[in-house]
């Protein structure tokens, strides 16, 4: 029989494991613990601070008397389980999260969005938003749109056969609707970061966009994952952009798609990252994972730290938002690794095919907030690029007219091709910004 922690260890301190060998009941076989889920994690633990006789997951349940774990389609399948203490510190690095493509493989390039992603484009318009109505500047949304990512994460469970983890997400999560924006965001952040069916199904979903085959299967997901989505999206810590920082990410290639990346290298292409990614700091770590190793020099990018919030603090997570652009600027094969290594560049852009699309939210008189008033040294105001743009989509265009008598050497750094082609090119300045979420002022 199981008996409780001592009274200093704290119920987030316990892992629970199930013996996964193929015969659990074997003296012979060496013994192979699993560890459950995170989100199983919790409900185990919440169940067992409450002494109730059993915890309910979804392909089992959780007889604490006998310290078994047992099949809900058949009680003879049983398997023992077992509790670990650990320090948060301790907890195991998770490859899968850090290696699978940042961009769907069919599409690594998924064609260049520009400062919005056309899914929180598509949520807003779905919510019924105007330009200037998001949580972060209107806390009178929170609880409505609180309700509905609870809503539409137990919706999504029930499509995975994942239920009682959705109502354990979505309780989380609830109890936060009526606090501020900060909570909200922080409450998002630690239940994306934890390992469930929720971060997987997002990004997946994400990362169909630009595949005309798939518009209907990811649109079709706005009304359940939406309100989550813009909720995480709509970061109100992260003000400034990352600049100058290099990050890593692992990923496990076929020989045909390291020819891809490097053909994307010689046509100096852009495309954008289709859903949240999640990379490091720390490049020691995840070059154990796979078989290449992702280095991307960040130039200015919206990029979240998120490592305080996360379970996983030896991961360093850094979490890129959707619609940043990068580019390859070189492929090499380490041979003391033996890794291919990839080389990005991460920037802030616009690309003018999809201005249609951002001026949507376009609003001549939406009021001014503190992103777009252009300083020298407020990372809050992107200069970068001819792009001149705030986080939250306020375009810079009322400080245009004194931005080079103020600044009379300026000159957009790295003009290319791609600048010069894009229709707000200007010899002198840009002249039609925008900020993150593409409103015009």
């Amino acid at each position: 029989m199981l008996t409780g922690s001592s009274a200093s260890t704290s119920l987030k301190d316990v892992d629970w494991m199930w013996k996964s060998n193929q015969n659990p009941c074997s003296e012979s076989e060496p013994e192979k613990w699993s560890h459950y889920s995170d989100v199983e994690n919790l409900i185990i633990n919440e169940a067992f601070s409450n002494k109730q006789p059993h915890a309910m997951l979804d392909d089992c349940y959780i007889d604490f008397e006998h310290s078994l774990q047992i099949l809900n389609t058949d009680h003879s399948q049983k398997r023992p389980i077992k509790q670990v203490v650990r320090n948060r510190e301790d907890k195991h690095l998770r490859e899968e999260r850090f290696v699978d493509l940042p961009v769907d493989s069919a599409r690594p390039f998924g064609g260049q969005y520009g400062w919005v992603s056309p899914f929180i484009i598509e949520i807003r318009r779905a919510l019924g938003l105007s330009e200037n109505q998001l949580p972060s500047n209107n806390p009178e949304l929170i609880p409505m749109l609180v309700e509905k990512a609870a809503q539409g994460i137990i919706a999504e469970g029930k499509s995975m056969g994942k239920e009682q983890e959705a109502n354990k997400i979505a309780k989380i999560l609830t109890a936060q609707k009526n606090n501020k924006v900060e909570d909200v965001w922080k409450c998002c952040v630690y239940l994306y970061t934890l390992e469930s069916f929720l971060y997987k199904i997002l990004n997946k979903t994400m990362r169909l966009i630009g595949s005309k085959e798939d518009e209907q299967n990811w649109q079709s997901k706005i009304h359940t994952l939406g309100p989550f989505c813009l909720l995480l999206w709509d970061d109100p810590i992260n003000e400034r952009v990352v600049r100058n920082e290099t990050l890593y990410r692992g990923a496990k290639l076929e020989p045909e798609q390291i020819v891809t990346y490097q053909n994307m290298a010689a046509e100096k292409k852009y495309g954008s990252f289709q859903a949240f990614s999640s990379c490091s700091r720390n490049r020691e770590l995840f070059e154990e994972f796979g078989n290449t190793l992702f280095i991307m020099d960040v130039d200015a990018a919206f990029i979240a730290d998120v490592n305080q919030m996360s379970e996983y603090p030896k991961e360093e997570e850094q979490l890129i938002t959707p619609g940043v652009c990068f580019s390859v600027q070189r492929v090499e094969f380490d041979h003391k690794t033996n890794k291919h290594l990839i080389y990005l560049k991460l920037r802030q852009r616009l690309s003018g095919k999809h201005t249609s699309e951002i001026s949507t939210f376009h609003h001549i008189n939406r009021p001014k907030d503190k992103f777009d008033d252009y300083h020298v040294g407020n990372d809050a105001y992107v200069l970068y690029d001819n792009l001149d743009y705030d986080r939250d989509a306020d375009t810079m265009g009322h400080v245009y007219g004194n931005l080079l008598d103020e600044h009379p050497n300026y000159r957009p750094p790295d003009i290319d091709y791609y600048d010069i082609d894009n229709p707000y090119y200007d010899s002198r300045f840009i002249n039609f910004p925008y900020d993150r979420d593409g409103n015009e002022i």
